[in-house]
């Protein structure tokens, strides 16, 4: 069977960069064949530069085992199966005046790089519908993790009559589909993590229906326990932040906080990121920091790509579906 990807990247991507995404592929590929499981983690926009189109099929193939994202990630993977049409595209945002920058906000566009996302359609739309399964379970006293309401959003069919987009390009649901396990730090910071504070504020949902980021890593935790096992759990990062800083350091609170000497660090690495590698950049530390932290082991694959993950991250994935 042909593989073009696989065949056209490890026929001209040979040096630099290029050398170091097939080399980190190869890795990807030689860790899930010898049975480990493997975390991507995501940081920025991944989810609103449509990155669903190849995760999603990852997920479908078990190819990734648990997801560590921004609460943005969550949440714009399902905005755009739901109001891609509504989205605008800015080729020439380098070139915006503030005055124009001003223009987008007041026609409710808000703007990520090259994409403006429409609050209406997009934010305004989920709102309506997690805000009943919200105060629906705090009416209950029930408590869920911030991407298991969004399970329920997605299975109870609800949207289906908003979808602009095939649904089988959007990694979120194919993750509901699977229930894969999910991590998400730092989820306060985005637009339902707000409008949910928002709530809190005007005493319509107590704050304790959401679980919270301490039972994230207890979560995590258990989920490692039970999964590190054989080859054990490698760690894919895209970008830097906090979806990959906070889901890292399982590892070493395990084995130096609460002083369980059996676990297994990470077993494989990978990085994409534009990071300077300088002036105290956690994102822009080599691996070998890492082992001084008690994440990565002296014989760790590891591997930094320096490129951009809009570019990357496909031709990654693609290599791993070829396999």
């Amino acid at each position: 069977m042909s593989k073009p990807i696989s065949e056209f990247i490890e026929k001209y991507f040979l040096h630099f960069n290029a050398a170091s995404l097939v080399d980190a592929a190869k890795g990807y590929t030689a860790h899930l064949k010898d049975g480990g499981k493997m975390m991507i983690t995501m940081g920025g926009a991944m989810s609103t530069a449509e990155l669903g189109k190849i995760l999603a099929e990852m997920i479908r193939q078990d190819k990734v085992a648990i997801i560590s994202c921004t609460g943005a990630n969550l949440e714009e993977d399902i905005m755009n199966l739901v109001a891609h049409s509504h989205y605008k595209r800015i080729p020439n945002y380098r070139d915006l005046t503030p005055e124009q920058e001003r223009n987008l906000l007041d026609n409710h566009l808000n703007r990520v790089t090259d994409t403006c996302i429409p609050e209406e359609e997009a934010f305004r739309r989920l709102q309506q519908h997690i805000e009943k399964i919200w105060k629906d379970a705090d009416a209950k006293g029930e408590r869920y993790f911030p991407h298991e309401y969004m399970y329920q959003l997605l299975l109870s069919g609800v949207l289906e009559q908003y979808y602009e987009i095939d649904p089988r390009n959007s990694w979120m649901l194919a993750a509901a589909e699977k229930n894969l396990p999910i991590v998400v730090p730092g989820w306060e910071d985005s637009t339902m993590g707000n409008i949910f504070t928002s709530y809190v504020i005007k005493e319509e949902v107590k704050a304790s229906t959401m679980k919270s980021g301490i039972e994230y890593m207890a979560y995590l935790t258990e989920w490692y326990r039970n999964n590190s096992q054989g080859k054990g759990v490698g760690f894919f990062q895209i970008g830097g932040g906090i979806s990959g800083d906070f889901p890292i350091c399982v590892v070493p609170m395990m084995y130096q906080d609460l002083e369980w000497e059996d676990v297994p660090f990470w077993s494989y690495f990978c990085q994409i990121s534009d990071s300077t590698t300088s002036y105290g950049s956690y994102s822009g530390a080599v691996p070998n920091e890492k082992i001084t932290w008690g994440k990565l082991d002296v014989n760790t694959p590891k591997f930094i790509i320096e490129s951009d993950a809009t570019i990357v991250a496909p031709l990654v994935f693609a290599y791993v579906l070829d396999m």
